[in-house]
């Protein structure tokens, strides 16, 4: 039940007064540069009236029904109607605005912390007003949160159709911003015309461009909010595939300009990769040595290679990787290998330092972390060229960085760097390099084939011999107890675990377990082991000496949250733990 008159006085005193100085009257203003409505528009996106056209709702909400104020519940959205009662800006803790309604005997407070001068003075005392919004439990009764709103007359009607939301800025009412759409769609603009042609519409069933655009901007009542929510709805389709296609046209665009560019030939003379196969512990899997002879033959064209390398972690990504580099040394070009993080640069560091010892290749590390003694000798090699083969974190990016033979850039996790990111590392040689680019996160072929059509995709689906298939169960937060005990059996037999949260430190609105709270619960329990602590809010150096000193096998069980997700390899951790799981993506697990 809404609250009864009774406790509005205990509201009406519960805050300050307005200050006195702000009675007076504000002096009138040109408007600020940047707060004309061209500049809201543009901040959303909107430079054209074409844009306005296209700039679609984010959801939807029903205002086609009234609710008496007497029969408000809270945890539920409602649409009520009341005369405003009293309107004053509160101080209690934070600046605010408090309306008070009533309807009979009933009340409801809006409340707004975020607020403008005219909406104080729309919500006077007597007017009538009809607000829609979520409905929750005060200290004073029933309220809403920042609800929409409007004056209304006695007997205004209620809207007939579902009423869109649209993504704005701040300044610029969703009641603005719909207005001018409705006013760009009732000038039928040419740039409504439809866009497929019937051959192509007809058997997919698609509705017509302005068909599905004023369905979308306007939908009858009797429309499905949810389909048009969940971007389900038939109209949703339709633009989803103009989307796709507009996609798929300018990446075909693109490919097309890619293949009139120039890279330098690379086939190499394998005297180099040869060296190293030698020399490897293992045998390459089929699925290697396919990726391999793939890479090689794009290397040896003059075509800029643009290869996405997809394979899980222990796959054998970076063995391809390093044979590809070693075709460019062969011909006399320079490789630039990049990774996201100073901890996953350093392990290809470390990792090709050894493969590659004692053949003929120079190689330079370059991090943001480096001394400066360091850094500069490092730059020098890669500069004037000594350097066959740069391996670093985004320090590769800076202008001060320049490869003079730049023949291959290798991107591992390529979806942590953006696409200029990308392209400026590329650009680093003279004339067009050719790009490699490597990840782990599981990307089904489809989605690959939309998603990277300018790509060309190499899969390496096959695991080494030997591994051993990766069980994964899920256990309830009840038999804790047995997973503790099973962590201790793991590290007894050699063995070490991963132990992952998805928060650093408490959270308000999530009550989850958190990678310090964790760490000192293990370091409790586990006396006998020794429990490690990694996350993103540590310093540099402490995060990589964390790391070390798992990988060099002084951790028993490492708590960390996800900075150890990008591919950092610990072949002798066999476990892993993940708190929350229901709080990752699919590619993050």
């Amino acid at each position: 039940m809404a609250r009864k008159k009774s406790a509005a006085s205990k509201e009406r005193n519960s805050g300050s007064d307005e200050p006195k100085s702000g009675s007076k009257k504000p002096k009138s203003a040109e408007p600020k540069p940047g707060n004309t409505l061209a500049d809201k528009l543009q901040r959303i996106g909107v430079r054209r009236e074409q844009d306005l056209v296209l700039h679609l709702p984010l959801r939807y909400e029903d205002r086609t029904h009234l609710c008496p104020l007497s029969a408000v519940k809270a945890g539920q959205t409602w649409q009520v109607e009341g005369t405003v009662v009293h309107c004053e800006i509160q101080y209690r803790g934070r600046r605010q605005l408090v309306c008070l309604i009533e309807e009979g005997d009933a009340q409801l407070v809006l409340r707004f912390f975020h607020f403008y001068p005219s909406q104080h003075k729309a919500l006077a005392p007597g007017r009538r007003v009809r607000a829609f919004g979520d409905v929750r439990e005060s200290n004073f009764g029933l309220e809403m949160i920042h609800p929409g709103f409007q004056i209304i007359d006695v007997g205004t009607p209620l809207p007939d159709r579902l009423t869109p939301v649209y993504p704005t800025t701040a300044g610029l009412a969703q009641d603005a911003l719909r207005k001018l759409v409705r006013h760009a769609l009732g000038r039928n603009p040419a740039y409504l015309g439809e866009t497929l042609p019937p051959w192509t519409r007809e058997p997919r069933r698609l509705w017509g461009f302005a068909q599905a655009i004023a369905y979308l901007h306007d939908p009858p009542t009797d429309a499905s909010q949810q389909a048009l929510d969940e971007r389900m709805h038939p109209a949703w389709t339709r633009l989803k595939f103009d989307e796709l296609l507009a996609q798929q046209l300018s990446l075909k665009v693109h490919r097309r300009a890619r293949s009139r560019r120039k890279a330098p030939r690379m086939p190499g003379n394998a005297t180099l990769t040869n060296a190293l196969r030698k020399r490897l512990s293992f045998t390459l899997t089929r699925a290697q040595q396919r990726v391999i002879a793939e890479i090689r033959r794009d290397l040896a064209r003059s075509e800029p290679m643009q290869r996405l390398l997809q394979g899980d972690v222990g796959s054998g990504k970076t063995v391809v990787a390093a044979l590809a580099a070693l075709q460019t040394i062969e011909s006399g070009f320079q490789v630039a290998f990049m990774a996201p993080t100073e901890i996953l640069a350093e392990q290809h560091y470390r990792k090709l330092a050894a493969w590659l010892d004692g053949l003929p290749v120079n190689i330079a590390w370059l991090s943001g972390g480096l001394p400066a003694k360091e850094r500069k000798k490092a730059l020098a090699a890669i500069t004037g060229g000594e350097a066959h083969l740069a391996i670093g974190t985004h320090a590769l990016f800076q202008d001060v960085v320049t490869l003079p033979r730049l023949g291959l850039a290798i991107v591992d996790e390529q979806h942590r760097f953006g696409v200029v990111q990308r392209l400026a590392l590329r650009q680093k040689g003279i004339g067009d390099a050719h790009q490699l680019m490597m990840s782990a996160t599981p990307i089904p072929r489809t989605l690959a084939m939309s998603f990277y059509a300018d790509l060309d995709v190499s899969v390496i689906d096959e695991m080494p011999p030997g591994r051993t298939p990766v069980a994964t169960k899920l256990v309830s937060q009840r038999r804790r107890g047995e997973i503790v005990e099973r962590v201790r059996k793991v590290c007894a037999e050699g063995r070490q675990v991963y132990w992952v949260c998805p928060l650093i430190e408490e959270s308000e609105k999530l009550e989850l377990q958190t990678a310090v709270a964790l760490h000192a619960e293990l370091t409790t329990t586990l006396t006998e082991l020794t429990v490690g602590l990694l996350h993103g809010r540590m310093k540099p150096d402490q995060k990589a000496a964390a790391m070390a000193a798992f990988v060099r096998g002084e951790l028993n069980v490492l708590v960390a949250t996800t900075v150890i997700e990008v591919g950092v390899d610990v072949p002798n951790a066999s476990m892993m733990v993940i708190e929350h799981a229901e709080r990752f993506g699919l590619a993050q697990l």
